[in-house]
C-alpha cells in the first residue's frame, strides 16, 4: 500500500470511529433524558387517575407537592441532552404537576356570603396525649365556635374538662375511646347527634348546630382510618367515601382525614362542591403532619397536609391558620368562615 492510501485509509477510520463515538453519545443522552422524564411522567398519569390505585400509591401520592417541585429538573436533563421530544413530554409533566399543585397557594375568591362568621378549630390529640391546659390555651387564642378532636380518649375528655373547656364552649358530644378511634364535637351554640360514620373502629362524630342567623349547620370531625397497612386500606377508603357531599342543610367536615387534595376520594368531595379552607386562603401547602420528626421504614417523613377543613359551597372562607400543640404529630388547623343567612 502506497503512504497515500495509508493516510487515506487511517483518515477513514478516523472518520468512522468519531461517527460512531458520536452515535453513542447520541443514545447515551437519549436514554439520561427519557430515564429523566419518564419516572414523572407515570407519577402524573396515577396522579390523573380517578381512583387511588394500590396501598403504596395511597401512601405515595400525598407527596405530590415535592415531586412537582422536582420534576423541572426533567424538562432540564432533556434539554441539556437536546432530545426535543423528551423536552416537550418534561414540559408538559411539569406544566401539569403545577396545575394540580400550585392553586393551594393562591388565595381565591369564594361566594358572597353574608351571614354570621364562623370559626373553626381541629386538632388531633394523639391517644389524648395533648395536656388539656394546652389546648385550653389555644381555644382562648383562637376563639373557635366548634371545635372537632380527633383521638380522643376518656382520660382526654378528664383532662380537658379540669382545663375549664366547658366554661370556653359549654355544649359538647363525646364520644371517646382508648386509642386512636375516640373524636368529640365542642361549640358555642347547643348540638344535637348527627349520623356518625364509623369504620375500623374509627368514629367520627357528626352534630347539628342552630347559629343565630344562619340556621342549621351540620358539623363532623373526620378522622378514617390511617391507610398505613394493606388491612387498613379498606377502612380508610370507607370512611372516606362515607362522607356526606354538600346538600341541603350547610355542611362543615374539619380533623384528620388521612389524605391530601391529591388523593382521588378527597379530589371527589372538591369535585361535590366542598372548599378546603386552607387552599382557599392560599394555604394549601402549609404541612399539618408529621410536626415531630417521623420515620417510615427506615425513612423520614416530610410534612404533608392531610388535616383539613372543608367548608360547604355557599360558605366563604377569610382565613385560615396552623397552630402548634405538645406531645402531638400533627398541628392544629383553624378557619374564619362567613356563612350564609339563614
Amino acid at each position: 500500500m502506497t503512504t497515500g492510501s495509508a493516510r487515506a485509509a487511517d483518515t477513514a477510520g478516523t472518520a468512522e470511529d468519531t461517527t460512531r463515538g458520536a452515535g453513542r453519545r447520541r443514545r447515551l443522552a437519549g436514554v439520561l433524558a427519557w430515564t429523566a422524564v419518564t419516572p414523572f411522567a407515570l407519577w402524573t398519569l396515577l396522579r390523573l387517575l380517578p381512583a387511588d390505585v394500590h396501598l403504596r400509591w395511597v401512601q405515595l401520592i400525598a407527596f405530590t407537592p415535592y415531586v412537582a417541585l422536582a420534576s423541572a429538573v426533567a424538562p432540564l436533563v432533556a434539554l441539556a441532552a437536546r432530545r426535543r421530544v423528551a423536552l416537550a413530554a418534561g414540559l408538559a409533566v411539569t406544566a401539569t404537576l403545577a396545575t394540580c399543585v400550585a392553586p393551594r397557594v393562591l388565595p381565591e375568591s369564594g361566594p358572597e356570603a353574608g351571614g354570621p362568621a364562623l370559626r373553626v378549630l381541629s386538632a388531633n390529640l394523639l391517644m389524648g396525649s395533648v395536656p388539656g391546659d394546652a389546648l385550653a390555651e389555644l381555644v382562648r387564642k383562637v376563639h373557635p365556635d366548634v371545635l372537632a378532636l380527633q383521638e380522643v380518649t376518656p382520660a382526654a375528655v378528664k383532662s380537658l374538662r379540669e382545663a375549664g373547656l366547658p366554661a370556653l364552649l359549654p355544649y359538647a358530644m363525646e364520644r371517646a375511646m382508648k386509642g386512636v378511634g375516640g373524636s368529640a364535637l365542642y361549640a358555642r351554640y347547643p348540638l344535637e347527634a348527627d349520623k356518625a360514620i364509623e369504620f375500623g373502629g374509627f368514629r367520627q362524630i357528626a352534630a347539628t348546630m342552630a347559629v343565630p342567623g344562619a340556621g342549621t349547620i351540620r358539623v363532623m370531625s373526620v378522622h378514617p382510618c390511617a391507610p398505613r397497612y394493606q388491612a387498613r386500606l379498606g377502612c380508610w377508603a370507607d370512611g372516606l367515601a362515607a362522607l356526606p357531599l354538600p346538600g341541603g342543610d350547610v355542611r362543615i367536615l374539619a380533623g384528620d382525614f388521612n389524605a391530601t387534595l391529591d388523593h382521588a376520594r378527597i379530589r371527589r368531595l372538591l369535585g361535590g362542591g366542598y372548599r378546603d379552607a386552607a387552599d382557599a386562603a392560599g394555604e394549601g401547602l402549609a404541612g399539618t403532619w408529621p410536626y415531630r420528626p417521623w420515620r417510615f421504614d427506615g425513612l423520614a417523613v416530610p410534612p404533608v397536609t392531610i388535616d383539613h377543613i372543608m367548608a360547604d359551597p355557599r360558605v366563604a372562607v377569610r382565613s385560615y391558620e396552623v397552630h402548634p400543640l405538645p406531645l402531638t404529630d400533627h398541628r392544629a388547623i383553624s378557619a374564619e368562615l362567613t356563612l350564609p343567612r339563614g
